[in-house]
């Protein structure tokens, strides 16, 4: 089995899908990390972050041992001013060469505009006819993105497909503090506490001590 997160924005594969992408690893699973976005001093990041954050990146591929990572470099905040086509187009290419079974992708209802501009070419990335390949696609839960959401166009994040995180809930945090400045202290809501409370309330939904939830887009048997 091979699977793909795609992440608009290095952190966002930890925070909706890390522990459900160590679960697939430890199983024997592959694992791959397309990154859409990078940091860019013209949209004013500075020159020392955007090197720390490329050492951030290798840690954490280090660390889920992706059997790939794949970076597009679009600019970051700024892809809903990008034609939708060029992100398809590059999108297009990795999935292909990848050709995974499974892919996350991010929640169309997250408030972040990057995130919503995936998932759309994302949907056209999936496509079963151009990608035959891909047979599942879940939409990923990110906390601070997905539940600030409130477009009345959108309907709200219903989960409907739980993975059991219970054993990797601890790596899944320890990762995600490899992104400096992304985890702080509460009431922020990437804080350890609150990554912990999410999984524990999905767990409760779903019978288990600590979940990671997903909306399913797609599941061909």
């Amino acid at each position: 089995m091979s699977i793909l997160v795609i992440a608009p924005h290095p952190d966002d594969e930890t925070l909706g899908a890390g522990g459900t992408l160590l679960r697939a690893r430890a199983d024997g699973e592959d694992i791959h990390w397309l990154i859409v976005t990078e940091m860019r001093e013209s949209v004013g990041f500075k020159a020392a972050d955007i090197e720390r954050r490329k050492g951030e990146i290798a840690a954490v591929s280090d660390a889920y041992g992706f059997a790939s990572v794949t970076a597009l470099g679009l600019p970051a905040t700024g892809l809903d001013s990008l034609p939708l086509g060029d992100v398809i187009g590059a999108m297009g290419d990795a999935v292909k060469s990848i050709a995974p079974d499974t892919v996350y992708v991010p929640f169309p209802g997250d408030v972040h505009s990057d995130h919503r501009v995936v998932f759309e070419a994302a949907q056209a990335c999936t496509k079963a006819f151009r990608y035959p390949s891909v047979k599942r696609v879940l939409a990923m839960e990110i906390i601070s993105e997905t539940d600030y959401g409130i477009d009345p166009s959108q309907a709200p994040f219903r989960p409907n497909a739980f993975v059991d995180i219970s054993g990797m809930l601890d790596e899944k945090i320890r990762i995600m503090n490899l992104f400096a400045g992304e985890i702080t202290e509460p009431p922020f809501p990437r804080s350890e506490r609150n990554i912990r409370a999410l999984a524990h309330v999905r767990g409760g939904q779903a019978g288990l001590d600590a979940a990671e939830a997903f909306q399913i887009i797609k599941d061909i048997r």
